[in-house]
């Protein structure tokens, strides 16, 4: 049975356009390594000003199907595609996906303004985009520093920044919050519902269940590849219903 986490805003989503494909649409998405199964017949879609999480016990598939979305890696079947077209091929990719996948790429060193300045001159885009991040992220004072002495916190913010560096349409994260303090976890927060609010979408992977809870629309839980379940947030009674659906679908902890 094929069920979407973006049913519940399809028709809203179709008003605007009847002709515009979803902003994700990925189909029996599987890929393998070796006899391993890593992502199996993976399906659903996502629509527009929407956030979703993406939850599972670690080695789930999470981050090979974010990669397999962002063309990093290659399906052994299936499609992942982004507003109706593979990564690979979308013109100007880092102008319609922002990515996240980890907070440890980076020269260390290189300072933080400068790794974004050589990215955005890769990119035509002004050096006021890579002030502006700096300041929104809360890293202008931290700026001139070079990477390889930044926390992971803070590591996790010029990723953030970077993934915003093209102003896309659709955010891909994964433990976005990982390495934050709780007054960034706090800030990274309304920072998506801002995100979302004004028409962005969003898929973020994490194992903080409360914090999911707090901050997303929808929730896809996967499990050794499989989609298990995908359910609007609205839809639970409070937090310790997210934990106990998860631990009843997955039968194990994070541990």
């Amino acid at each position: 049975m094929e069920h979407t986490t973006a049913s519940v805003q399809d028709d809203r989503a179709s008003r605007g356009s009847e002709a515009a494909p979803p902003v994700v649409a990925v189909r029996d998405l599987t890929k393998r390594f070796d006899s391993v199964t890593a992502v199996d017949a993976l399906t659903f879609t996502l629509a527009p000003g929407s956030i979703t999480g993406f939850l599972g016990p670690n080695g789930a598939g999470k981050t090979t199907a974010l990669r397999l979305l962002l063309g990093l890696a290659h399906p052994t079947g299936g499609e992942a595609l982004v507003f109706g077209h593979s990564y690979r091929d979308l013109p100007n990719p880092t102008r319609r996906v922002g990515a996240l996948l980890e907070s440890g790429d980076f020269d260390p060193g290189r300072s933080g303004r400068n790794h974004l300045r050589a990215l955005a001159l890769a990119s035509d885009i002004s050096f006021g985009r890579v002030e502006e991040l700096l300041e929104l992220v809360e890293l202008d004072r931290a700026a001139s520093r070079a990477v390889g002495g930044y926390s992971l916190g803070m590591r996790q913010r010029l990723g953030l920044a970077t993934a915003l560096l093209g102003e896309p349409e659709l955010l891909i994260l994964d433990e976005p919050a990982n390495g934050l303090d709780a007054a960034g976890v706090h800030w990274l927060r309304g920072f998506l519902r801002q995100f979302a609010a004004s028409g962005g979408t969003v898929l973020t992977s994490s194992h903080l269940l409360a914090e999911v809870a707090q901050s997303v629309d929808h929730v896809m839980i996967i499990d050794r590849g499989r989609l298990v379940a995908t359910l609007a947030i609205a839809e639970l009674a409070d937090t310790s219903s997210l934990e106990e659906l998860y631990l009843q679908l997955t039968g194990r902890d994070e541990s």
